[in-house]
């Protein structure tokens, strides 16, 4: 607020004001809850019976699926990693109480991961729906159902956020795996940057390289295009740019990993290095 003392006015203080009036009433609400709530739902998950476990693994999908059909397009896998999923998230709403800190930097390289799958964010709102609708069934403390719902909530958000920030318009023509597609996202970026955009994405402290999400899912189209835009020499009247530095500082094993992952693509690496 100090640096910007000229366009400060009446309105702004009052904004301002509004804003943090309203942030200390909301954590003054939830204080002394996460103790409660983290009690209420583990005594809701240690009661839970086989029969009961595996209602909630199935009707967990169901109603998901009932709230968006569109959903079971993204969930093919068999009916065991479907149950493994579900046991995942139950886990992960308990989890959140026990270490939040941990569990956001576990779930922001999670989202990092759905991007390069393309999950559209508009699904995670029916499945939090859907989880919360079936719990609601499984018991009558409310408590409980607060907390599940406060928690799934939560990590949605969380999921939501990161591939929002990390659907990078590189990324999405990886998914597409077409050299003009990646070589007209990259085309909008300075010189200077170019690098940066094809080999870190970082949400939070969590990252992912572009360039190696194109090898490990087989767009190895987009990947060799990658590789020879980076040792492309540029220059603008005060600089050279040539990304050879920066790839070999992001990835030191690019070599290594080009040789058992991706043989043919090291052409175009080695073409560049010349």
């Amino acid at each position: 607020i100090s640096l910007v003392p000229k366009d400060w006015d009446g309105d702004h203080e009052v904004a301002w004001g509004w804003l943090w009036e309203n942030v200390e009433r909301m954590l003054k609400n939830l204080m002394g809850k996460p103790q409660v709530q983290e009690k209420a739902l583990e005594r809701l998950i240690l009661s839970l019976t086989e029969d009961a476990v595996n209602f909630l693994r199935r009707e967990v999908f169901k109603r998901f699926f009932s709230l968006a059909p569109a959903g079971q397009d993204y969930f093919k896998q068999s009916t065991t990693r479907l149950y493994w999923i579900a046991d995942k998230i139950i886990e992960m709403t308990i989890e959140m109480y026990r270490a939040p800190k941990r569990m956001v930097e576990d779930i922001s390289a999670l989202g990092l991961r759905y991007v390069g799958y393309a999950i559209p964010t508009e699904f995670f709102a029916p499945f939090v729906s859907g989880a919360v609708q079936v719990v609601r069934t499984m018991t009558t403390d409310e408590s409980a159902e607060d907390a599940f719902r406060w928690s799934l909530t939560l990590i949605s958000k969380i999921l939501v956020r990161t591939i929002l920030e990390g659907s990078t318009i590189v990324m999405q023509a990886i998914n597409t795996n077409q050299e003009k597609a990646l070589n007209k996202a990259i085309s909008v970026s300075p010189r200077g940057k170019r690098a940066v955009e094809l080999l870190n994405i970082a949400v939070g402290t969590q990252s992912i390289s572009p360039l190696y999400w194109a090898i490990e899912s087989g767009s190895l189209n987009c990947a060799k295009a990658m590789i020879i835009d980076l040792l492309t020499i540029r220059s603008d009247r005060e600089n050279y740019y040539y990304g050879c530095d920066e790839l070999f500082t992001r990835h030191p094993e690019v070599i290594q990993r080009l040789c058992a992952d991706a043989p043919p693509l090291l052409p175009a690496l080695l073409d560049g290095l010349i």
